[in-house]
């Protein structure tokens, strides 16, 4: 099993229960000393896509999987870490009880470019559905966005 740390709409159960249903949620935790944001504008379909930057003082609410190998490789179609659109990298997640090793996906992309306000939507209802603070949720969904898509 591989610990995954999802960031943005798959947070969700129900999406990661269809994208990946062998893979169990395994908690809940922060990316400390990193921020979300958005990024390659140009590859997205209706603005730029979520990832992830280091940024000291700043943190990520993240929902953890235990995926089973094949469940990654179905997650990575998903997510176009298949044919690049992102990668892996593997972070310390703080969790209630401890820390843990877990992996994300981020952008091979710029940063920079607006998300659609439906994506912000959808980010921030994943996000609520995981359990994550309200004031992280709001925050979420008060983030500037273009209204393509919407």
């Amino acid at each position: 099993m591989a610990l995954y740390a999802a960031y943005g709409s798959n947070c969700d159960p129900t999406q990661m229960h269809e994208r990946c249903p062998h893979s169990p949620l395994a908690g809940t935790g922060w990316i400390e000393g990193w921020r979300l944001t958005f990024g390659g504008e140009d590859l997205g379909w209706e603005g730029a896509l979520a990832t992830l930057v280091e940024a000291p003082g700043e943190h990520v609410f993240v929902a953890l999987y235990d995926l089973t190998d094949g469940d990654v490789r179905q997650l990575d179609a998903w997510e176009g870490a298949d044919n690049g659109l992102y990668r892996k990298l593997r972070v310390r997640v703080h969790t209630l009880d401890d820390e843990r090793l877990a992996w994300v996906y981020v952008l091979n992309g710029y940063e920079g470019g607006l998300p659609s306000a439906r994506y912000l939507g959808v980010l921030a209802a994943a996000a609520e559905a995981a359990g994550a603070p309200d004031d992280y949720v709001l925050e979420l969904r008060s983030r500037p966005c273009t209204s393509s898509g919407v």
